[in-house]
């Protein structure tokens, strides 16, 4: 009997030749680097050198996520990635009636280009490759960290790294939008337009299926309605004018990777052929790198457990794997203890000696996309592939990613998954071990790294301080121009919203002026 993939999709026992029977290696293949990018997006994947180490990291005050960071730094981390807290993340000030409770627990908390400072304070902005996790406000913490590197010396043109801004998914299946869909997408267009002329090495947009996963969706789910996304990005570029091959070498993407190695493998496979296919015969793209579907993965902590947390080593390690035989760009390890609580400094160092591990103490980075001819991955990308595709075009048929959106299409589909999952679970028919299989009748005692409870206190009083010492009528002044560019239909927001950071408005009043002009979103109930 076969069993079933994470997608639903058949599993033979064996497979052989004709698995791929009438299976043409250089239509379905090609070579690495090469179209349709099957087995890779460069010619050289790792074998001259790793894929990017960029571990997730950010909580309390700024001052504290500047020293995790160092010390990701010191142990050998290519790469910085910014979680923020929920206040920054909604456009809040920590000192906003909706923040109280919440400062500095799931992220760092950023008010003000003060902030912005002390979190990369002694880290050169020109030489580190930073990704910020941020998505409705996301113009803004790009906006601060450009202001941060500006005071370093560092110009525009030399900043590396990538803004998630990927709204679609808030609606879909994290929540942390703010306004609706429409000046959203205005926004994202916006960025893309002002990163082109201001920051030409920047990556514009992370087109997010990881938190989609997270929410339950399967593999197939998880890159349909990610591409599916990414199609309504492109169709909002070309819309303000730009042209495909001006902005489409910036877009990049963010998946998980999950124990399941062989669909993961599969899946991110799959995911580039039909990128490139979308690209080139849906939008006439020409430049190789606006056919290339480049992306960073973080593996899935909806599997880690808090029983037996040390079991979460060897999960994040088959992800970790499977992320990097699937041809990653970039990739975050979870820390074994994050399922209980935010990581410890030795959790977090772990997780980066996983990837370490991987990247020299192994031969995967000895010869690129290793699974290609296999009978069983083969014949799975193309199966992952055709499932992926129906969803795609079912999207297609109810007005595309937005409409879908709005007709509650691709949420529904997430909990239908997700409530098989955890069916699954509590009947024992999915095995995780040390929750519903190989318990332990007591657990070792663990403790948690904690959050200061003053945290809050003490950026209240950073704010009262920013707001007595600053220039109040030019904050003003720079507060109005923003609101007047955003009622126009023309004018990028992004300039005059630089402005009125530089003259040391915070977060909260730039959001809040967007807020007035454009209105916020309410999700309408779907049934």
């Amino acid at each position: 009997m076969a069993r079933e993939s994470e997608s639903g999709l058949p599993i033979d026992p064996v497979y052989g030749p004709d698995a791929l029977a009438g299976w043409d290696p250089a239509e379905r293949l090609g070579v690495p680097g090469g179209p349709p990018y099957t087995r890779g997006v460069y010619p050289s994947m790792y074998t001259e050198r790793p894929w990017t180490m960029r571990q997730y990291a950010g909580f309390g005050t700024a001052a504290e996520s500047n020293a995790r960071y160092r010390q990701l730094i010191a142990a050998g981390t290519t790469g910085l990635s910014v979680a923020f807290d929920l206040p920054t993340q909604m456009g809040h000030d920590s000192d906003a009636p909706l923040a109280h409770g919440e400062v500095g627990k799931v992220g760092v908390a950023i008010d003000s280009l003060d902030d912005m400072r002390v979190l990369f304070d002694g880290i050169p902005l020109g030489e580190v490759s930073t990704s910020m996790t941020i998505n409705a406000p996301a113009a803004v913490l790009l906006l601060l960290y450009q202001l941060a590197a500006e005071e370093q010396g560092v110009p525009a043109a030399a900043l590396t790294g990538t803004v998630q801004n990927d709204v679609l998914k808030e609606y879909i299946a994290r929540g942390t939008y703010i306004f609706p869909p429409e000046p959203s997408l205005r926004l994202v267009a916006d960025t893309f337009r002002y990163c082109r002329a201001e920051l030409p090495r920047w990556n514009t947009i992370s087109i997010s299926g990881y938190h989609m996963a997270e929410a339950g969706a399967s593999p197939a789910q998880e890159i349909a309605f990610t591409l599916a996304d990414g199609i309504a990005y492109v169709r909002t570029a070309l819309a303000a004018g730009m042209a495909v091959d001006e902005f489409a070498p910036r877009l990049s993407f963010f998946f998980v990777a999950r124990t399941t190695l062989l669909e993961e493998v599969a899946k991110f496979r799959a995911a580039r052929r039909i990128w490139a296919r979308v690209m080139t015969d849906g939008f006439g793209a020409r430049e190789p790198r606006s056919r290339m579907l480049r992306f960073h993965t973080q593996t899935a902590g909806v599997q880690l457990t808090a029983q037996q947390p040390e079991v979460n080593l060897v999960r994040v390690a088959v992800q970790g794997l499977a992320a990097v035989l699937g041809g990653t760009q970039s990739l975050h390890t979870n820390a074994y203890d994050e399922a209980i609580a935010l990581p410890t400094e030795k959790a977090a160092r772990l997780a980066l000696r996983t990837q370490q591990v991987l990247a020299y103490e192994t031969d995967v980075t000895a010869t690129v996309d290793p699974f290609a001819g296999s009978y069983a991955v083969e014949a799975m990308t193309d199966a992952i592939e055709a499932e992926t595709v129906r969803l795609m075009d079912r999207i297609e048929e109810l007005g595309g990613a937005v409409a879908a959106i709005g007709q509650g299409f691709q949420k529904a589909e997430i909990e239908r998954n997700a409530y098989r999952i955890a069916r699954e679970t509590e009947d024992g028919e999915r095995v995780v071990v040390g929750v519903n299989r190989f318990r332990t009748e007591s657990e070792e005692p663990y403790e948690p790294l904690r959050v200061d409870p003053e945290i809050e206190a003490r950026q209240r009083e950073r704010l009262g301080r920013l707001r007595s010492v600053r220039d109040g009528s030019a904050v003003e002044r720079t507060l109005r121009a923003l609101g007047e560019a955003a009622r126009s239909a023309d004018a990028n927001v992004l300039y005059p919203m630089k402005d009125a950071l530089a003259a040391r408005a915070t977060v909260g009043e730039v959001c809040g002026v967007l807020r007035e002009v454009w209105g916020t979103y309410v999700p309408a109930e779907v049934f």
